[in-house]
């Protein structure tokens, strides 16, 4: 795949709505801000954040600059949207981290809430950084968690229950992979979203996430340090191929390309 510049990345975001004005609207970010400030813990994204974010307008500023939706909070319904500029700003410090990962064959782990969309992004990063040397985690079989199982398929820990992969919030699978892995299997970096993200920084790995507009948590650990990078984009566009060319440019923008 030819490799976008910077300015044909952003257009290409716009025009497939990862970023720009993406499908989520207004109402439901407000209402997810609304819930992590009043302590709702599944908006918590396996952070713990006391009593430090009680105030939903305190959360809406944070969105407005780590994400880029509309800042204004007298807007209330319709439209919202992702900065794409600072989606490639987040893909260029993730891309940082990873070559720090490839320079020290450090042991990675990759997992993801959503497995309908980014689990070929994740596997993709991972091939690049077993190229290198890194070592990607194979989670231990047999896990459990939320009644359903912790697997893995193309190097991505996701979570299955009924035959079916599951899009979910929750940081239980992540403790289940890290409390079978223990402390000699510990993983230097985890690249995840949702749940597994927050978890695995809130435990104190370098943890790297993929967020959407109306997953505020993750934003709030970048901001406070526990998470490492927080990447904005809608994380559930129409067609999964359409995250290529960000993940093209990111592996090219990281030295990992090829």
């Amino acid at each position: 795949m030819p490799i976008l510049s910077r300015p044909a990345l952003v257009e290409h975001l716009v025009r497939t709505r990862i970023a720009g004005d993406v499908a989520t609207p207004r109402d439901n970010n407000l209402s997810h801000y609304r819930k992590l400030a009043n302590g709702d813990r599944h908006y918590w994204l396996g952070l713990e954040l006391g009593d430090r974010w009680t105030d939903e307008q305190d959360v809406l500023a944070v969105m407005a600059e780590r994400c880029g939706v509309v800042d204004d909070p007298a807007h209330r319904v319709g439209q919202d949207t992702i900065d794409p500029e600072l989606t490639v700003d987040g893909l260029d410090r993730m891309a940082a981290r990873l070559r720090k990962a490839a320079a020290g064959r450090e042991r990675v782990l990759f997992a993801t809430g959503h497995p309908g969309s980014l689990i070929d992004v994740h596997s993709r990063v991972a091939a690049a950084l077993r190229a290198q040397g890194c070592d990607i985690v194979r989670i231990p079989g047999g896990l459990v968690a939320d009644e359903g199982y912790v697997v893995q398929f193309a190097d991505v820990a996701v979570f299955e229950r009924g035959a079916s992969l599951w899009h979910t919030h929750s940081p239980e699978p992540m403790n289940a992979i890290l409390d079978a892995l223990g402390e000699a299997g510990r993983p230097d970096l985890v690249i995840a979203d949702h749940g597994w993200a927050g978890r695995a920084g809130q435990r104190g790995i370098d943890s790297v996430g993929y967020a959407d507009c109306n997953d505020p948590a993750l934003f709030i650990g970048e901001a406070e340090g526990t998470m490492q990078v927080t990447i904005p984009l809608d994380d559930h566009v129409l067609d999964p191929r359409f995250y290529e060319p960000l993940t093209a440019y990111t592996l090219e923008t990281a030295g990992l390309a090829g």
